[in-house]
């Protein structure tokens, strides 16, 4: 089941539960649109792997799974990760 973990990992936008701006790769390394637009290229600087939209957990099934209140916040270190996402951000995500 997805944590739904709450903010942007590089810049700490806050991504609640019914947000449609949360991107996530396969470990749920949690990243908002405008990081991934702008710096991340649908590149994951942790992992390399690429990102897709975050589902929405129903309101009425946060009762019973409620989402992460574990806030995860590194910004991305750009002199590690630039080489990296210029590596493989015409790669294809199933290509990586």
């Amino acid at each position: 089941m997805l944590e739904i973990r709450p903010n942007c990992e590089n810049c700490n936008k806050s991504l609640p539960p019914n947000s449609t701006e949360a991107m996530i790769c396969s470990f749920e390394c949690t990243w908002c649109t405008e990081c991934n637009d702008k710096l991340l290229k649908n590149v994951c600087p942790n992992c390399g792997g690429g990102l897709v939209k975050r589902p929405v957990r129903p309101a009425e099934k946060l009762i019973k799974y409620p989402q992460s209140y574990k806030e995860v916040y590194k910004p991305v270190n750009l002199d590690v990760f630039l080489p990296l996402r210029n590596k493989l951000k015409d790669i294809l995500p199933e290509n990586r």
